[in-house]
């Protein structure tokens, strides 16, 4: 099985280098890819796209030299090639109304606060994973670590129970 892309995004390398740490766990299913711009990310992505290759997730930082997080995931909300890509935005500067203008307009699917939690951020990147398996009909068994069991559940048409 050809392993999908999760693409983080942070202009100071110390924190870029310490989201890519706490996602550590997810490299056994995923590339874990790192960039330091908005445009690097997108050069990358149409790369990716171009090749054949998957995205399930991208995290952005907010405040960005070239580009906002919120402005790059509007305009990958708006690129038909990477809409259905899950979209995380991680910032500890955005204002209520980035928060709002990014909920609006981004089609972020969550917000994290820096310094964030890692058992937070983990369970969201299952959350939106789980989603992303579902949406591309793919098999949930090949990342049954990655797996959020209440979306599992619900994708699944269950009301609860034990999954094995």
């Amino acid at each position: 099985m050809k392993k999908a892309h999760i693409i983080t995004i942070d202009d100071q390398v110390d924190v870029l280098s310490a989201l890519l740490h706490d996602l550590k766990p997810f490299r056994r299913r995923f590339i874990l890819d790192d960039c330091e711009s908005a445009s690097e990310a997108y050069e990358l992505m149409e790369e990716l796209e171009a090749s054949g290759e998957r995205i399930a997730l991208v995290v952005s930082d907010h405040i960005m030299p070239d580009k906002n997080g919120i402005v790059f995931l509007s305009e990958l909300s708006q690129d038909e090639r990477f809409s259905s890509i899950a979209k995380i935005l991680v910032t500890g500067q955005a204002s209520h109304e980035d928060t709002i203008n990014a909920i609006n307009n981004a089609s972020i699917n969550y917000y994290v606060n820096k310094p964030w939690d890692v058992e937070v951020l983990t369970s969201v990147i299952k959350r939106m994973i789980t989603h992303w398996i579902f949406d591309h009909d793919l098999d949930y068994t090949d990342y049954e670590d990655f797996i959020d069991p209440e979306v599992l559940m619900k994708k699944l048409g269950g009301s609860g129970g034990t999954v094995i």
